[in-house]
C-alpha cells in the first residue's frame, strides 16, 4: 500500500510539473549605439488596452528596477488610458518623459498568442499483493482493491504568449536593446508579471544596459 501511494505521489508531481507555468527569455539583441554608461532612470510602458495587466506589469518592472538601484517610472501619469501617439502630441510626450528624469524608455508588447494541443499518455502502476489471507481469495482480494491502477491518457492545451521588450534611448529615440520572452500557461497576471519582470531586469543587467 505504501508503495502504491508513493507511485501515485510521483505521478501527481509529474503531472503538475508538466502543466506548470513557465516564462523565459528566448533571445535578446543589443544595438551598436548603446551608450557607454548604463541607464539610471527608465520610463516603463506596457502597450495594452487591459489596464489591470498594464499597471501590474509596469509596477512590477519598476519595483525590480528599484531593487537594483535604477529609478523606474510607470507611464500612467503621462500616457493615460486611451492615449494615442500623434504628430501633434509626440514632442510634448517625449519632453514630459525627459523632464521626468528618464534617460531610457522601455516598452512591453504582446507579439503573438498560440495554443498547442498535446497528448499526455496514460500510466499504469502495479503494486503486487502478498499471498494468503483475504488476498488469496478472489472475492477478498477484489473487494479490497485492484492492484493494477490505470490512469487514462488525455489531451492538454498549452497557451503560449510571446512578448517583445524594447529599450529606447530617451534623448535620441533610437532602439538600443530588444528581447523576446515566451510564457506557457500563466496561472494569473500577478504570478506571470512577477517572474517576467525579474527576467527582464536580469537580462538588462546581463546585457549591460543597467548596472547591478
Amino acid at each position: 500500500m505504501k508503495k502504491l501511494n508513493f507511485l501515485l505521489a510521483i505521478a501527481l508531481v509529474a503531472l503538475v510539473n508538466a502543466c506548470s507555468p513557465s516564462t523565459k527569455i528566448i533571445g535578446s539583441w543589443t544595438g551598436p549605439n548603446t551608450p557607454s554608461e548604463p541607464y539610471n532612470s527608465i520610463f516603463v510602458t506596457a502597450i495594452s488596452e487591459n489596464l489591470v495587466a498594464r499597471q501590474t506589469i509596469e509596477n512590477d518592472i519598476d519595483a525590480m528596477l528599484e531593487k537594483e538601484g535604477v529609478d523606474g517610472k510607470s507611464s500612467f501619469d503621462i500616457i493615460t488610458p486611451g492615449f494615442k501617439l500623434t504628430a501633434e502630441n509626440r514632442e510634448p510626450t517625449l519632453d514630459a518623459i525627459r523632464k521626468g528624469g528618464s534617460d531610457a524608455i522601455l516598452t512591453v508588447a504582446l507579439l503573438d498568442q498560440t495554443s498547442e494541443t498535446r497528448y499526455v499518455p496514460g500510466t499504469t502502476m502495479y503494486s503486487p499483493m502478498g499471498y494468503g489471507g483475504y488476498y488469496g481469495r478472489f472475492s477478498g482480494y477484489y473487494s479490497y482493491y485492484n492492484p493494477v491502477m490505470y490512469d487514462p491518457g488525455y489531451y492538454a492545451t498549452d497557451k503560449n504568449y510571446y512578448l517583445e521588450i524594447n529599450l529606447y534611448d530617451a534623448k535620441t529615440e533610437e532602439l538600443v536593446w530588444s528581447a523576446q520572452s515566451e510564457t506557457t500557461n500563466p496561472a494569473s497576471i500577478e504570478t506571470f508579471s512577477n517572474s517576467f519582470s525579474q527576467l527582464v531586469v536580469n537580462q538588462l543587467i546581463k546585457d549591460g544596459l543597467i548596472s547591478k
